[in-house]
């Protein structure tokens, strides 16, 4: 099992992805949220200045704030300044989208950003399709060293769900998820990813196909509650960032409420509509895996943190997590609230990384 760290971009402060690298993190996967953190690609080129071994990467580069070529040139650029160790995350942009107020990108464009991607960063000529016109493109001059195609940039497609991760079997190098740790959500996800290799006629080994969920960790002490202060702020803002995509996804596709939010659902829901409808879209991801809003806190329930987190004695996390390794999941990314990030890591480190 590999471990990584999800960042709330801040160009400011490369020194969290350092200090990950030396507590022995794998992986910094950078986030690429354009209306609340900082430029994803101006952070990476930093920390592949200050890092040495640590693979860098998006987590997740946004389908559809950035087209097809720009995303596979901009990663490119990175992999010149870290060679072989740069990855592109992506997906079809669960805030970054929805907080302008649009929906994610639809599978169908997503499936063509991939496969554009995927031909450009092997150095080959590809259609492209923008603005109604179809057009043969490719990376020019890369022997000038102005990018880095010679190193492979692995793609790690985001997919919560059977399509887009039957996506990742057909296009990608693996997949990036946040799953409830259980190991039957694990299964199921791999075998969608099957699917999707299968329908496009790909064999896939899942041996090399690279696995990867987006949690927290909550690291009980003694006697200590799910309800406690401290519990609050270190996994708060990723517990009720769940919540917000929840009603997002419900508000604009419809479905069930699920059975461990179904009690507070109705108090959410009214808190969240006092806005009005012209600014809703921005309300709901206030404070979106950075903070805590004090109105949300009771929402942030001991059944919601145990269906997001890693939650327990560092002996019972790290048989969750090898319960999660034995389905097939091969990379935790831990991403603490802002306030508590660089005790979070290094908590994890020393009780769980440590015992692994």
């Amino acid at each position: 099992m590999e471990f990584g760290v999800c960042v709330a971009t801040k160009v400011d402060e490369i020194g969290y992805i350092t200090h990950a690298e030396n507590l022995g993190y794998s992986h910094a996967w950078i986030a690429d949220s354009q209306m609340i953190w900082s430029d994803c690609y101006a952070v990476l080129a930093l920390a592949a200045q200050q890092t040495r071994t640590m693979k860098l990467g998006t987590g997740v580069a946004i389908a559809g704030t950035r087209i097809a070529p720009v995303t596979a040139h901009s990663i490119a650029t990175i992999n010149r300044l870290a060679p072989g160790r740069t990855f592109l995350g992506i997906g079809t942009g669960n805030t970054a989208m929805r907080i302008m107020g649009h929906k994610p990108l639809r599978l169908k464009e997503f499936a063509h950003d991939l496969r554009v991607i995927r031909a450009l960063l092997q150095g080959e000529e590809v259609e492209f399709t923008w603005r109604g016109q179809t057009s043969m493109i490719k990376l020019m001059m890369p022997e000038l060293d102005f990018i880095d195609i010679e190193h492979s940039i692995p793609i790690y497609v985001s997919g919560f769900g059977p399509k887009a991760q039957a996506l990742a079997g057909e296009y990608g190098d693996g997949l990036v998820m946040s799953i409830p740790p259980q190991p039957d959500f694990m299964e199921r996800s791999l075998r969608n990813v099957t699917y999707g290799a299968e329908q496009a006629g790909r064999e896939l080994d899942l041996d090399t196909f690279h696995t990867t969920s987006l949690t927290t960790a909550v690291i009980l002490q003694p006697g200590e509650s799910l309800t406690s202060e401290r519990v609050l702020r270190e996994c708060g803002p990723f517990v009720i960032s769940s919540l917000h995509y929840l009603y997002d996804k419900i508000r604009q596709w419809g479905g069930r409420v699920p059975p461990h939010v179904r009690d507070s659902w109705e108090e959410y829901s009214k808190l969240v509509e006092e806005t009005p409808e012209s600014h809703r879209h921005m309300r709901i991801h206030a404070g979106h895996c950075t903070y805590l809003l004090p109105e949300e806190a009771k929402f942030v329930t001991p059944e919601l943190i145990k269906s997001t987190c890693l939650v327990g004695t560092p002996e019972e996390i790290v048989e969750q997590i090898r319960q999660l390794e034995a389905a097939g999941l091969k990379q935790i990314m831990i991403l603490p609230s802002l306030e508590t990030q660089y005790g979070g890591i290094e908590a994890f480190a020393r009780k769980v990384m440590a015992r692994l």
